[in-house]
């Protein structure tokens, strides 16, 4: 079976969130399996980008309305992730160093989906199936079915997988000139409440339908920003597939950029070792839990929580926990955290900014990791922390209530209810509490350590689903 993955990120190429992650491993599981999976995405003026070898595998033009825009497809020569990569090139749109935050997303987004089928169009044959991940590719479903010059592509099965349905893509009818022609009959395929809507467009249009976790695609049933109808009305193509974590990337044994190597028998070394390295560079103290928070420092993982929960742990346990932080987002958040460096020297640190490095060696060397979600489509940090002994303090929310369970229910984590700051201060009481217990922190990292979220489940998941 041929699989192409159109996706707006993919680690290590360019990596945002959890989506570069996905990308970045789901290919080369599947590929483990016996079956060829590739990935197609933009090509931006990444390190990855220019450290790399590559062939021209298509040139030509996009049309966007009244513009063309060059394109070059590069393929890289020597398969150094595990699977064929494609990169799209479209100067004057891709040609940038960063994923999204330009003002002209949408053309940009939108052009590479054309120039990608384009391409497909003249192959001498047909993949089996084209995943497309979150709206950066929903177009795709509604143009390989209704747009004339892809006629030949309209019996190619389509999945889409949505990642975060907060992200719609929406943009607006002015802008419907720059779609290939298709029967303006069929354009209510691309609205909804008014506006062009790829990640709706997608779930109308797509073969089937999944979600990065069971919990979250029951979810979208009430929460889903505007969607909610439509995927209560889609659900019979719908299926919910837990994320993997890339084990080969994700070991305590291998680790590269570990200070020491680890593995369950030697868990407690091994996180101590890292644990002082960590505090030895951000003047915190060993011999207290050392509590984290490593993500985007925005609402939906409630970051904004986070500088009233500190400030209110940190004076209640006066010097007696730590707590680093590592994460970019939200200016005033950002401000709000480094500013609480002046109150609690010595206890409290940050690192502003993203870097996968430390996030290893955090992972390593903390014992608490903090996920007050709003929103969790499945997380992954959670299962990086469980691989690396560190123990989750989680909102039962999406795919944070599929993959930890209680220590109050016969589990290894520490839940909570509700995104709010009385209930993280009081899981992090009871984390603190079960610091104390010496012996059960010891159980629960060796338990949590053998638990196996690889891709290898998922992988053949997602092979049943396209065959359905």
């Amino acid at each position: 079976m041929e699989i192409i993955h159109l996706s707006a990120e993919c680690y290590p190429i360019a990596k945002v969130g959890g989506l570069g992650d996905v990308v970045g491993a789901l290919p080369k599981y599947q590929n483990k399996l016996g079956h060829v999976a590739k990935v197609v995405m933009p090509a931006y003026q990444t390190n990855f980008f220019f450290e790399h070898q590559y062939e021209t595998v298509y040139d030509g033009w996009v049309k966007l309305g009244y513009q063309n825009f060059p394109v070059r497809i590069l393929r890289e020569l020597h398969n150094k992730l595990g699977f064929d990569l494609y990169l799209v090139h479209i100067a004057g749109l891709m040609d940038r160093p960063n994923v999204y935050g330009y003002s002209d997303d949408t053309e940009r987004f939108l052009a590479f989906q054309i120039a990608v089928l384009d391409w497909m169009e003249q192959w001498k044959h047909r993949p089996d199936v084209v995943h497309c991940h979150d709206h950066h590719t929903g177009l795709v479903p509604f143009m390989m079915t209704n747009c004339f010059r892809y006629s030949s592509l309209k019996h190619v099965t389509t999945v889409l997988t949505i990642h975060n349905a907060q992200y719609q893509g929406q943009f607006g009818w002015d802008k419907l000139h720059y779609f290939p022609a298709f029967d303006p009959w069929k354009a209510g395929m691309l609205d909804w409440r008014g506006t062009i809507n790829p990640l709706a467009s997608a779930i109308k249009c797509c073969w089937r339908l999944t979600t990065v976790s069971p919990s979250y695609l029951d979810e979208l049933g009430f929460q889903a920003n505007g969607l909610e109808n439509l995927l209560s009305w889609e659900r019979g193509k719908s299926a919910g597939i837990l994320n993997g974590i890339d084990n080969e990337v994700w070991d305590p044994q291998q680790d590269p950029m570990l200070e020491k190597k680890y593995a369950v028998r030697t868990v407690e070394n091994g996180k101590r070792a890292n644990k002082e390295a960590l505090c030895r560079v951000f003047n915190l103290d060993p011999e207290k839990p050392l509590f984290t928070f490593i993500g985007r420092l925005v609402g939906e993982k409630g970051a904004d929580l986070l500088p009233d929960i500190f400030y209110n742990t940190l004076s209640h346990y006066d010097g007696r926990l730590n707590i680093l932080v590592l994460g970019s987002g939200e200016s005033v958040v950002e401000g709000r955290l480094t500013h609480l460096k002046n109150n609690f020297e010595g206890s409290y640190n940050t690192y502003i900014g993203y870097n996968e490095q430390l996030s290893h060696q955090i992972y390593a060397g903390a014992d608490f990791l903090l996920m007050p979600s709003r929103v969790e489509p499945c997380g992954l940090n959670q299962m990086y922390a469980l691989r690396y002994g560190t123990i989750p303090v989680v909102r039962r929310i999406g795919g944070l209530k599929d993959t930890v369970t209680d220590i109050g229910d016969g589990g290894f984590g520490i839940c909570h209810d509700q995104s709010s700051v009385w209930d993280v201060s009081q899981a992090i009481g009871r984390a603190y509490d079960l610091y104390q217990d010496v012996q059960r922190m010891k159980d629960i990292r060796k338990y949590m350590m053998k638990l196996d979220h690889s891709w290898d489940r998922a992988a053949q998941q997602y092979i049943d689903l396209y065959q359905i």
